[in-house]
């Protein structure tokens, strides 16, 4: 698996993080877009907008891997700035986001 580090963000592909599903290794997606945003499309993540990172990151498991992802990725890379303030570790930034999920692996997902 290819993990790309920016600065103290890590991230990981949509190719990688399709794989991660497809064996079933355990990890638990968060998706920091905003409600209407997650009604029109989503990968099934436990939905916390942005807004909402800093009173619910105790929602978010701290033993698993935890990928964040927003449309394209600048939102989820402000939550994992936000969630290594609170002292979570482990945390990836999904590459691109649901767009690049869309183009990539499927292309079923509406783009907006």
């Amino acid at each position: 698996m290819s993990i790309i580090e920016m600065g103290e963000i890590k991230e990981i592909t949509v190719q990688d993080y399709a794989q991660l599903r497809k064996i079933g290794a355990p990890h638990q997606l968060i998706d920091v877009r905003e409600p209407n945003e997650f009604e029109f499309c989503n990968l099934d993540g436990l939905l916390i907008p942005l807004r909402d990172v800093n009173t619910r990151f105790h929602e978010i498991k701290k033993d698993l891997k935890i990928i964040v992802h927003c449309r394209s990725g600048k939102r989820s890379a402000t939550a994992i700035q936000i969630l290594q303030d609170q002292g979570l570790e482990n945390l990836y930034n999904l590459k691109g986001g649901i767009l690049a999920w869309a183009d990539e692996i499927d292309s079923n997902i509406p783009k907006y």
